[in-house]
């Protein structure tokens, strides 16, 4: 590594929201303890983040949200029962899921104005150094994890990362799309980047993902708390200034794109992690097949119906 890139040693991770999309779920539980299998996914975004050597997490929270930090603690009264009951497997994966004391701080964000206002409620616990950002509603389904592999990027170039990939153009306008200088492989140069443009109006079909490796001057232009699309402080925004300043790269991660904030997603999520396990894989598989063979079934005998009925 260059002496002149400095190690990303903090990851923010925006907490805070509602989890809308995912009601009546999210009602009372947030959305990040939703489960993809036996792992929440703050879990599996904190898990990330360790395989890509972050060592200090910053959660960005709202009131209610005090479980999310509770999931990284050892409870004694359950380690003293596991103990007792010598379930040594279960014994691993509650060490294996907790966090060394002081590993997380914590910000207040009590109104949701925008990815880009969670991000500053950070500044102060972030500091001068180089950061990175993660959604844990976002994940990336592969055996060296997104931000792991953003890093490597990172160590080479320097400067800005962001991860990208391509999207259906119709859908432009749900994403931050990168305005593209050059490629080389998976790392583009990035010269712009526009906030859930229209699809005629997207300067290309490379979106912006759910993870980021952001330089501390980034707070230079939150401190604005400049509103742009949807009336909300946009992270987008404040990386606009940014790339005038410093080297700002697009990385193409390797593996599955899921978004486990929406209804669809987290249900693909569940069959592609289901499908990972040896365990369960077979059983998950075969009742899978047995439903697609009635599901098939059933639409036939619908298409029968429609005929007979005209």
């Amino acid at each position: 590594m260059s002496e002149q890139i400095k190690p990303v040693r903090k990851a923010v991770l925006p907490v805070a929201g509602l989890g809308t999309r995912l009601l009546p779920a999210t009602k009372v539980m947030p959305k990040e303890m939703l489960t993809i299998l036996d792992r929440p996914l703050i879990q599996m975004a904190v898990e990330e983040a360790r395989q890509a050597g972050i060592e200090e997490f910053i959660f960005v929270i709202s009131s209610g949200k005090d479980v999310l930090i509770r999931q990284f603690e050892c409870p004694q009264a359950l380690m003293d029962m596991l103990e007792k009951r010598n379930k040594v497997e279960q014994i691993e994966k509650v060490k294996a899921s907790s966090l060394p004391e002081g590993a997380i701080q914590t910000a207040s964000q009590e109104v949701a104005l925008g990815l880009g206002h969670a991000v500053w409620c950070a500044k102060e616990l972030v500091g001068d150094e180089p950061f990175a950002v993660i959604l844990p509603d976002d994940t990336v389904r592969h055996e060296r994890s997104c931000l792991a592999q953003m890093m490597d990027a990172y160590n080479q170039h320097g400067g800005n990362i962001v991860a990208t990939c391509e999207v259906d153009m119709k859908d432009a306008s749900k994403y931050g799309m990168l305005d593209i200088a050059s490629r080389d492989g998976q790392t583009v140069s990035v010269k712009g980047l526009v906030e859930k443009p229209k699809a005629e109006e997207a300067p290309s079909n490379m979106a912006i993902f759910g993870r980021y490796i952001l330089q501390p001057e980034i707070f230079n232009y939150l401190d604005r708390h400049e509103k742009g699309a949807g009336g909300e402080i946009q992270l987008t925004d404040a990386m606009v200034h940014l790339i005038q300043d410093q080297p700002f790269h697009g990385f193409a991660f390797e593996g599955e794109r899921l978004d486990c904030g929406s209804e669809v997603g987290f249900v693909k999520a569940n069959i592609a992690y289901a499908l990972d396990k040896d365990s369960i894989s077979d059983e998950v598989a075969e009742y899978m097949m047995e439903k697609l063979r009635a599901y098939h079934e059933g639409k036939a005998m619908l298409g029968k119906s429609k005929k007979a009925a005209a």
